[in-house]
């Protein structure tokens, strides 16, 4: 879970010197750097490696190429990563041994770095290219995407320096090794140098840099006039179109914009860009540049539909349940439908709450699912629509209007108290096809309460869950949407469910008035307690800073019916060398004596294979004792669950003189 918080990590090994303006590249775990200007302005043409899993940096000394010599030492070059091979551009030289005479020499070498899996490198080597080849150039940007229906990789270069600023655009077909001059269209951004460039999806997203100052609008790059820009653009890879989001001279006086600035860094993860300091100046104004020290992040699209709600727990009036984590997301929107008759109390539940075992080569034990989980109560909802209502957040097929960008851009400025910790959720949304969600870390939210029962988290054993079909159910979306409500909206990717909001009639749910300002508060709307014995529906929606995502699919759990047993607590798994060994704890509620406890492993069947969600299982133990050892020949039949992680699914419940109560499930993970 994201802490929002700077940490200095412990490195060991060939630690580098400090550099500036070098390659930088990551692989997985394992971060690569080459060259740059390190100390007494003297610059490197050095290799490191850092495995960021141990900290461990590596000076690593690839071979030199079979023909021709190895890179020069540089800074303001290109290095950019795909496949196992990374593709260095161009850069600046000195032509002097004196690293106090700078003799500056701007180069349009092209070399190719072939990695190892996992850690150190092959070596250097000098491609044979067709085509004319970029003119010389440093601090310009190098991005590689290969389109989805088309498998040739292409590198795109844009920008730079080489006395004056650059703005031009070269492809390189990486399987042809063929450099083209792309035809664009729309307006070319500013000519520039050290911007940062990144791809998402089919965008290359161009942010600030050193561009000419203008005067009247008319560039005045003759008299050597530079400045910091904030404009913001994109190119689209498949169309070569270029689109404007931010002018250079659009005005931003209420500060929701990244200000001006150069040499900043910029990363994408997933569909989330974020930008992290640079420094701000005008080329007159040397001495008088600001470091900025500000982290802002632009989500680019809507989250994608979170995996389907699992089980972890149930009582005769609450389920605990869990979802597979969304990356770059504010939180979640958890809704539930009822509208189903309440079954006769003599109908045993079988429902299992999810609880994960992790494996090691001694044995295992079972980690059941935290005690205690902290969500996110409702907030407070606040409405921002932009002034104007053609001003909408443009989708795949639309122009990004530069007012609507006022409202898309998100700003993340943590000061050092404030990264610490950001205690609760502060949600802004424009509930519009513009959607935008502002996160902040506040000292104090004023929500509605959340009622979380203490004894519902404490009770292992008032586990239960999933109706008669034993696993969660693959339903169709009901078309009456006014039977599904909003049980909140959680920080965490699992929510204690107790009770659900009950809308007015007239009004609609929060996910279905995208498109209206009148929001519903929260707080006066009345609270439905769960009642035992029912079956309830759940799906959960991601949300970020462009709205509410899509929903999941949909589960079905069941809440206990009283005077059944609780489930066995306390699951751990043994391994030894031809079997494993179950042992379990009896239900903290037995509501009487526990008669017998069985035991069930998911198998292999054709029915399975019609149904994925329909786990078929096999009973493997019937009797008093609270252990039970399962052989190899009953593992070989074992279902291999690929939901989540690859697991095989145990179920044991306990029986009284009412019958069998629910099920814990476990799921040992391979």
């Amino acid at each position: 879970t994201a802490t929002n918080q700077w940490f200095l990590p412990a490195v060991r090994g060939d630690i580098p010197p400090g550099c500036a303006a070098h390659g930088f590249v990551c692989d997985g775990t394992r971060i690569l750097v080459f060259g740059g200007m390190v100390e007494y302005g003297r610059y490197s043409n050095d290799l490191y490696e850092l495995q960021a899993s141990r900290w461990l940096w590596k000076k690593v000394k690839p071979q030199a190429p079979s023909t021709g010599s190895p890179p020069c030492p540089r800074l303001g070059h290109s290095f950019s990563l795909y496949g196992n091979k990374c593709y260095l551009f161009g850069g600046l030289a000195n032509e002097s041994e004196d690293s106090n005479n700078n003799v500056p020499r701007y180069l349009n070498d092209f070399y190719e770095l072939e990695l190892q899996h996992g850690s150190g490198v092959v070596g250097w080597s000098i491609p044979v290219t067709k085509g004319v080849l970029p003119s010389p150039r440093e601090s310009h940007t190098a991005i590689v995407y290969c389109r989805k229906d088309l498998g040739s990789p292409k590198m795109y270069i844009f920008g730079g320096m080489c006395g004056c600023r650059l703005n031009d655009l070269w492809e390189l077909d990486i399987e042809t090794m063929t450099w083209s001059r792309p035809e664009t269209k729309g307006t070319v951004p500013l000519p520039r140098s050290l911007h940062t460039a990144n791809v998402i999806g089919n965008k290359m997203y161009i942010f600030g840099g050193w561009v000419p100052q203008s005067a009247g609008g008319e560039i005045s790059a003759h008299d050597g006039e530079w400045k910091c820009t904030g404009s913001f653009s994109y190119l689209n890879l498949d169309t070569t179109e270029w689109i404007g989001l931010i002018s250079d001279c659009q005005e931003d006086k209420s500060n929701l914009l990244p200000g001006p600035r150069a040499g900043h860094c910029a990363v994408a993860v997933g569909t989330r860009l974020y930008i992290w300091s640079g420094r701000d100046g005008y080329r007159k104004a040397w001495n008088n540049q600001v470091c900025c020290k500000d982290l802002w992040y632009l989500d680019t699209e809507k989250p994608p539909a979170p995996s389907q709600v699992q089980l972890i727990r149930a009582t005769t009036n609450s389920f605990q349940v869990k979802w597979d984590e969304v990356p770059t997301v504010e939180g979640y929107l958890l809704q539930l439908h009822a509208d189903s008759p309440v079954p006769s109390a003599g109908v045993p539940v079988t429902a299992v709450p999810e609880t994960s075992v992790l494996s090691s080569q001694g044995g295992s034990s079972l980690h059941q699912s935290p005690q205690s989980l902290p969500s996110v109560p409702y907030p407070e909802m606040k409405v921002d629509h932009p002034s104007q209502t053609n001003n909408v957040i443009p989708n795949n097929n639309a122009n990004w209007e530069p007012d609507a960008v006022l409202k898309m851009i998100v700003k993340l400025m943590w000061e050092a108290k404030r990264l610490r910790h950001i205690p609760s959720l502060l949600v802004q949304v424009s509930l519009s096809s513009n959607s935008l969600l502002k996160v902040e870390g506040k000292d104090k939210v004023t929500a509605p309460e959340n009622k979380i029962t203490q004894e519902t988290m404490k009770n292992h054993a008032d586990a239960t869950g999933f109706k008669e079909s034993n696993a969660p159910s693959l339903l169709p979306v009901c078309t009456s949407n006014r039977q599904w409500y909003d049980v909140g909206i959680f920080k965490n990717n699992s929510a204690v469910v107790s009770q659900f909001y009950l809308l007015p009639e007239e009004t609609l749910n929060f996910s279905n008035k995208m498109g209206s300002a009148n929001v519903p508060d929260y707080r006066l709307l009345k609270k439905q307690d769960l009642f035992p014995g029912t079956v309830y529906r759940f799906r959960v929606a991601a949300i970020n800073g462009c709205g509410v995502g899509p929903f999941s699919k949909i589960s079905e759990f069941k809440t206990c019916i009283p005077g059944f047993p609780g489930a066995p607590s306390t699951v751990k798994i043994t391994k030894s060398v031809d079997c494993i060994h179950l042992s379990w704890e009896p239900p903290a509620s037995p509501s009487g004596n526990i008669l017998e406890y069985s035991a069930y492993l998911a198998i292999r069947s054709t029915q399975l294979q019609e149904n994925p969600s329909q786990l078929v299982f096999m009973r493997i133990y019937c009797g008093l004792k609270t252990s039970c050892i399962v052989t190899a020949a009953q593992l070989s039949n074992a279902h291999v669950d690929y939901t989540s992680r690859p697991a095989i699914v145990f179920r044991i419940s306990a029986k009284n003189e009412r019958g069998y109560g629910p099920a814990t499930q476990v799921r040992w993970l391979q």
